[in-house]
């Protein structure tokens, strides 16, 4: 059998003619105009955008998001892609890197791990001060690559392959926006996008004081900004930001997928387009879609948690709302940006900060906590996906009536910092015996233009992230607008409520981890930033994060051995697609695989669905990458494997003869892979 492989990112080369119509400046580019075009033009911004895969384990490890021990990976829906964007002032040779990834979270191993390798290939061209990593915060994609115990329990250990495969993917993806750059003009535009979101904790959200409420008339942020990336008139790149969990995928599902941002990106770039990459290398149109202040705003308008198989429909129909949104603004003027390029990040210990009393609200000093989880958090969030049984949001007075008496003391000192927090884990405690969760935490200003991006390691509600956006407005003198807080950046430490919405102890104030004045000691550090971005001063780094890559735990084995049915070799088909399919229907084969941990195929494919052509040569249209394609992966027995695939044939597909293929890579008893191909008989569609 062939081992032979086709790379993912040439299987579509040449641009369908007519892709673009009705895009207006969504096009691709395929000529850059030189540096007098774009000096003429005023705008003095050169930008660079990459692409890479940044996908992990997609077998017998926990997903992560909904914190279940259950939801252990079992195959593959779309691969997780991370996308990057360099912008560089050409006057004062100040620039900026922006990746976003389709990653659960961004873990202090990752930041850590991605500017090393930047730092090894670059220098000091790209630091911490100004390297912003934000995640899509999908609830489907594989964990374990932290190197904080929390997040790593239901993943039962660390799992090296994985944190390799994202650390990769974003340093790919780096170094790929790092030479594309080219002169470029960026725009800049905001919209409105309703029926996407909704609040999940709205009895929290009603504590907030009145001219808080009054900014979201429905507790919702519909807020969408494009900054959209344009080369000879037509846009090459676009990013996108707007608030809304990525929790259309349920937590019974057990496919690695980029959930709704990730579809919609994956439908800007490859069914609008048509294409991943131009012949020579270079991406046709790179877009992503970044979190916000996503804190308390769900995807499942019906306040209920997802259901399987429902959830595709409903993943693909948000990810269809947000790039219609997003699509509309391209289509509109803008603002074409000019202006300062810069940045500054500082590191601050989130367990002991004194909050000044023009933050606190209450025009007295005030101090964080030592992180503790809340008895709430523990209950999950009801909307989205529920945690532990037994627990409640809101108040919680049986845990805590016997936490005390049965699991552990509370100082009082403690419990009154955290108030009114029913303290379920004293998780600061465990700190100082093994690093659960990060206390000291980076906190970013980035600015392109009149665009600033807050970038906060948690997930922000919508009136917490309209705090912060107010304080750094004030300060820069920017509209409001125009400021935007960046989530899921850098680092985790869960949630930021405002101190009303904590007192709620709903999910997201139980999730809060540094007590009440949380988020006054955040909004402390952005006027900080604020200020010295405004001013051109420096700030010092503050207290880093200590280097804890040589304490992970790996507690799961990984592959001993792979087998083939018995009778069978690996790559046989054992069930056969139907002979005839029509657009519409699912064309299905299993095969006599092997476990998908040997070999991740980061940047390839477990699998291709291919077209004859009348020549007689086989074409690939569609492979693990794309949305209508499926990899399923389950044991047989011991050691044998059984891998189902997939496809649900388009409405728009051709007439003609179809087959599946599965690469595949099995280990032997010694640890030797090899690489295998199965191909099942041709079907007609018709």
């Amino acid at each position: 059998m062939s081992a032979e492989r086709r790379p993912v990112h040439r299987r579509r080369t040449v641009l369908r003619a007519g892709a673009l119509t009705g895009l207006g400046l969504a096009g691709a580019q395929l000529a850059a105009p030189d540096r007098a075009t774009a000096a003429a033009r005023g705008t003095g911004f050169l930008v660079g955008r990459g692409l890479a895969d940044a996908t992990g384990e997609v077998a017998e490890v926990g997903m992560m998001g909904y914190g279940r021990f259950d939801q252990q990976a079992a195959g593959l829906h779309t691969r997780l892609r991370a996308r990057a964007f360099v912008v560089a002032d050409e006057a004062s040779g100040r620039r900026v890197m922006l990746i976003v990834a389709d990653s659960p979270m961004i873990f202090e191993s990752v930041h850590r791990a991605v500017l090393r390798r930047l730092g090894e290939a670059y220098g000091d061209l790209y630091t911490e001060q100004n390297v912003l990593i934000t995640a899509t915060h999908t609830h489907a994609g594989p964990g374990g690559y932290s190197h904080h115990l929390l997040y790593n329990t239901t993943t039962f250990g660390f799992h090296h392959k994985t944190f390799e495969a994202v650390a990769d993917g974003l340093f790919e993806a780096a170094q790929r926006a790092h030479d594309d750059l080219a002169p470029s003009e960026l725009v800049l535009s905001h919209g409105t996008l309703t029926g996407a979101s909704v609040n999940r904790s709205r009895t929290a959200f009603d504590r907030n004081p009145q001219a808080d409420r009054d900014h979201f008339p429905d507790a919702v942020d519909t807020h969408t900004t494009l900054l959209r990336v344009e080369r000879g008139g037509r846009a090459v790149g676009a990013v996108n930001w707007f608030p809304v969990h990525s929790t259309s995928m349920s937590g019974d599902n057990r496919l690695v997928s980029a959930d709704n941002k990730g579809y919609a990106a994956y439908h800007w770039e490859r069914e609008v387009h048509d294409v991943d990459y131009l012949s020579d290398g270079s991406p046709a149109f790179v877009s992503a879609f970044a979190q916000t202040n996503s804190g308390d705003m769900s995807p499942n308008l019906d306040l209920r948690p997802p259901t399987t198989p429902e959830d595709f429909a409903h993943t693909r129909a948000n990810g269809l709302r947000q790039y219609e949104a997003a699509a509309a603004q391209a289509r509109r003027p803008g603002v074409r940006l000019s202006g300062p390029v810069d940045s500054r990040l500082v590191y601050v210990d989130l367990s002991d900060v004194t909050v000044r009393p023009e933050f606190t609200g209450d025009g007295r000093t005030h101090r964080t906590s030592r992180p503790c989880v809340g008895a709430s958090m523990a209950a999950g969030s009801m909307e989205d996906g529920p945690a532990f049984p037994g627990f409640e949001e809101g108040e919680n007075p049986f845990w805590d009536a016997i936490s005390d008496s049965v699991v552990y003391t509370v100082s009082p000192e403690l419990r009154q910092a955290q108030a009114p927090k029913d303290v379920f884990v004293p998780i600061g405690e465990m700190n100082r015996v093994y690093p659960w969760v990060q206390e000291r935490v980076p906190v970013m200003l980035v600015r392109i233009g009149r665009l600033h991006l807050i970038g906060i390691p948690g997930e922000v509600t919508v009136c917490a992230g309209l705090r912060l956006r107010r304080t750094v407005a004030g300060i820069v003198g920017a509209d409001l607008d125009d400021v935007l807080v960046a989530g899921y950046a850098n680092a985790y430490f869960h949630y930021v409520t405002t101190p009303e919405e904590y007192d709620a102890q709903q999910y997201e104030g139980g999730s809060t981890l540094f007590g009440r004045w949380q988020l006054p000691a955040l909004q402390q550090t952005a006027a900080a930033l604020a200020a010295s971005l405004r001013d051109g001063t420096d700030l010092p780094l503050g207290p880093e994060p200590p280097d804890l890559s040589g304490k992970a735990l790996s507690l799961q084995p990984g592959v001993v051995l792979d087998a083939p049915p018995a009778f069978r070799r690996f790559g046989d088909v054992l069930v056969p697609p139907r002979e005839n399919h029509r657009p519409g229907e699912r064309a299905e084969a299993v095969f006599a695989g092997a476990h998908p941990g040997n070999d991740l195929h980061r940047g390839d494919t477990y699998l291709e669905i291919q077209r004859r052509d009348p020549d007689g040569t086989w074409r690939t249209v569609a492979d693990d990458g794309d949305w209508p394609t499926r990899f399923h992966w389950e044991r047989d027995g011991i050691a044998a494997s059984k891998v189902t695939i997939t496809w649900d044939i388009p409405q728009d597909t051709p007439s003609g003869a179809y087959r599946i293929v599965y690469h595949g890579d099995a280990r032997s008893l010694v640890g030797t892979i090899t690489p295998f191909t199965g191909t099942s008989p041709a079907f007609t569609v018709r």
